[in-house]
């Protein structure tokens, strides 16, 4: 079973799910390795929805340490962050990393553009959806072009989730230039991307990204990539990693990456 970079605990504002009982699920489920990344989204917009996702770093990282120790050889627990980022975020947390050296693995996330959470219909109202969809990842370009304090961008067409059709009208040639864009700039930073099956439960036939946009990142000589499950709850850690390691295979991916102190390590698919 490949290790689960992805994964919440109640420590994220949108999470229940105590963090022994998401190591107890990814246990069952056959996992050796994981590593807990709850949503920290620094200045998230308060009207964009009803949580906040800050995060307690002192009991989050005095938590995971203690865990981590304790949990010793039984199975292997990396610290890790999902951190949602805009435009507005990039040079305040530019050296974020360096303020928490307990961080094993930092995952870049779009959430919110232009003040609106697209989980929300206001967003796709302003927009429209291809409108919406090319605005997402026009920020996505901006991001990575300013920021670089991470491992892997996560879930990169997040935005299809919620989209008024989903991917039912998407098509990777209308974007083509940002996407190409987007992973010159990740590969060329030495940066990463997830294959996220936390789609494949909310209702998608494919996992985060496209497969297009996988084969488009291997294709420009993309190698840093992580499996996560995006797991909120206490089922899904590791779900369906076996059809996401196939389909890398497929695409002609010969590793995958897990992380220490921020530093991939690469292990043969």
């Amino acid at each position: 079973m490949y290790p689960d970079y992805h994964l919440h605990t109640g420590f994220s504002a949108d999470c229940r799910t105590h963090i022994r009982d998401q190591i107890e699920a990814a246990r069952r489920n056959g996992l050796k390795e994981i590593c807990i990344t709850d949503h920290y989204d620094h200045d998230f917009p308060k009207d964009a929805a009803e949580v906040d996702f800050r995060l307690d770093f002192d009991r989050y990282f005095d938590t995971l340490v203690r865990l981590r120790e304790e949990l010793v050889p039984d199975l292997t627990l990396k610290i890790g962050i999902e951190q949602g980022l805009m435009p507005s975020t990039c040079k305040v947390l530019s050296d974020f990393s360096k303020r928490y050296p307990q961080l094993d693995f930092i995952i870049c996330s779009s959430h919110v553009v232009d003040g609106f959470d697209p989980y929300y219909p206001p967003y796709f109202e302003k927009w429209g959806e291809k409108g919406g969809y090319r605005r997402y990842f026009e920020e996505i370009l901006y991001i990575v072009r300013h920021f670089q304090d991470y491992s892997v961008y996560g879930h990169l067409d997040y935005i299809l989730r919620y989209g008024p059709t989903k991917a039912e009208h998407f098509d990777v040639k209308d974007y083509m230039e940002i996407f190409e864009a987007i992973f010159r700039q990740i590969i060329d930073n030495g940066k990463g991307i997830e294959i996220n099956t936390g789609s494949l439960y909310r209702g998608m036939d494919f996992a985060h990204p496209h497969p297009d946009l996988l084969r488009l990142f291997k294709e420009m000589g993309g190698e840093i990539i992580t499996f996560g499950s995006d797991s909120h709850d206490r089922i899904h850690a590791g779900y369906r990693f076996d059809e996401a390691g196939e389909l890398l295979r497929s695409l002609g991916f010969k590793y995958y990456c897990t992380f220490s102190r921020l530093k991939p390590e690469f292990h043969p698919l």
